[in-house]
């Protein structure tokens, strides 16, 4: 049944649609526009006169006085900027910190301004436009939608609020969504992940769900509790569940656990959101790969990523990319990065229009021999091993074993089952065909002889979700890592008897 409310959104999904293609097929002048301007309105801050911004006219003079920083850089300023000092970064002050725990950098404190925040807003909403348009499916926009995201609770620190990403984008779901928006605020303030996850299945149960969005590691976590609550299927309890929207991590791992919780499949948009800028998402069904967001006040510059550790890596705009590479992406951006390293690396699978994938971090690869195994390649390899079977993964992780009580390294492989297989051996030897294909420094090391074949090592059920807890990541928007160079997560996974 069609509604007014349904009517209107394909009727503004046309219109989106119009004006996202008009930059989508010009690129490179989009991206340029882009440029000239970041450039222009940040002339006269601090970091603009540091970088003598008022010289810059071309791609060239950025590179050569502006160098590539990652948080730890770029964190003298930002220190000027959270102590309540203007026109450092960018002008005047951020409307808001979004606070993340970096990996080695402690609270990183990224800078949300009044220009960059609507294009977080538009690209969500554009995204869902977008599956509207061309779908024709928009009869789900008079159901319940759900979130699941952080406490949208924020603190004040000099004049500038402070929380976390997903709390922050809750103060701005349009007015013709709240009706429909769920949970409710005050099950939304919840801290503690697993209160929150009960008291939100508390308050979806009777309602008409029509569209469920988060992580999938955490929206998972919800999917299973409504198991248990109802011996039902997700599907058969939400029977107009038909739209799920994911971001933060590959979904192919968690795809076939998805449909055996749902009990049929549903449609997907993914989405490339940080706190740095919302990137990417999804923009056709059948087509691999997120539409770049290259109108979002982003200037994008890309370096390979076997290149990325070299003295001078050359850094190279849209105009410059091939298919297949693995680049670190660099942003500039009207919150005040600028080329700063994210830490993502991407592939693009699309050049017309620009369409991309993520790979993996920069700083979570293993290539503890030389063998520069990315977070891209083991979810291949493990997607490969159980296709066509009936195993079911809930989790994972990768570790180098360096030093074995006998025999050759190997990788180790942590995997959370909730189907497990016969023969672990098999699945094992399935994976290193997979990885081996993929990686051929990898192969070599194994003919070579300085590596044996990987092992696998099952963690209990639960035991993922007991160490994000240990290490106080449970739920909101943390993520496991998929792979790690060292052997911290494996250690402290072992060390609390989370395997078996």
């Amino acid at each position: 049944m069609f509604t007014i409310k349904s009517v209107l959104a394909k009727v503004f999904a046309h219109y989106v649609r119009k004006s996202v293609l008009k930059w989508a097929n010009n690129p490179i002048e989009t991206q340029e526009a882009v440029f000239k301007n970041l450039i222009q309105e940040a002339k006269d801050t601090q970091f603009g006169k540091d970088h003598d911004f008022t010289t810059i006219a071309s791609h060239s003079d950025f590179i050569s006085r502006v160098p590539v920083r990652d948080y730890e850089d770029l964190k003298p300023y930002v220190e000027r900027v959270v102590a309540g000092e203007t026109d450092i970064l960018w002008k005047g002050k951020p409307l808001y910190f979004a606070k993340t725990s970096g990996t080695t950098s402690g609270s990183k404190y990224i800078p949300i301004t009044k220009e960059s925040m609507p294009t977080h807003v538009e690209a969500a909403r554009n995204a869902i436009l977008m599956y509207i348009s061309e779908t024709g499916n928009s009869e789900f926009v008079d159901g319940k939608m759900i979130f699941l995201q952080g406490s949208p609770i924020l603190n004040e620190q000099n004049g500038i609020q402070l929380g976390r990403l997903s709390g922050i984008v809750a103060h701005y779901v349009p007015k013709y969504l709240q009706k429909n928006r769920m949970p409710s605020w005050e099950t939304n303030c919840i801290e503690d992940w697993e209160t929150k996850v009960e008291a939100i299945v508390d308050e979806t149960l009777p309602e008409n769900m029509t569209v469920i969005s988060g992580i999938p590691s955490w929206v998972q976590m919800y999917f299973e509790k409504i198991n248990q609550r109802t011996g039902q299927k997700v599907g058969d309890v939400f029977k107009n569940f038909n739209l799920f929207i994911f971001g933060g991590v590959n979904y192919e791992p968690y795809r076939a656990k998805f449909e055996s919780l749902i009990g049929r499949k549903v449609d997907s948009i993914e989405l490339y959101p940080a706190s740095e800028g919302f990137f990417a998402y999804q923009d056709r069904q059948g087509q691999k790969g997120m539409l770049l967001q290259l109108n979002s006040g982003i200037f994008y510059e890309f370096i390979k990523a076997d290149e990325f550790f070299d003295e001078d890596p050359r850094r190279l705009t849209i105009a410059d990319v091939e298919l297949n590479i693995n680049y670190v992406m660099i942003i500039s951006t009207t919150a005040g990065l600028w080329a700063y390293n994210i830490g993502d690396t991407i592939q693009f699978t699309s050049l017309k229009p620009y369409r991309v994938i993520v790979s993996g971090r920069i700083k979570h690869f293993i290539s503890a021999f030389g063998e520069h195994v990315i977070g891209k390649e083991v979810e291949q390899a493990l997607q490969d091993a159980i296709a066509g079977s009936n195993i079911q993964v809930s989790e994972f992780t990768v570790a180098p074993q360096i030093t074995p009580p006998s025999g050759l390294p190997f990788h180790e492989w942590f995997i959370e089952f909730e189907n497990e297989p016969d023969n672990l051996s098999d699945l094992a030897e399935r994976i290193e065909i997979s990885l081996q294909k993929q990686n051929s420094y990898y192969l070599d090391l194994i003919r070579g002889k300085v590596l044996q074949s990987l092992k696998i090592t099952r963690v209990k059920k639960g035991g993922f979700q007991e160490y994000m807890k240990s290490v106080g990541k449970l739920g909101g928007q943390n993520k496991l890592p998929r792979l790690s160079n060292d052997r911290k997560i494996a250690d402290a996974i072992t060390d609390q008897n989370l395997t078996k």
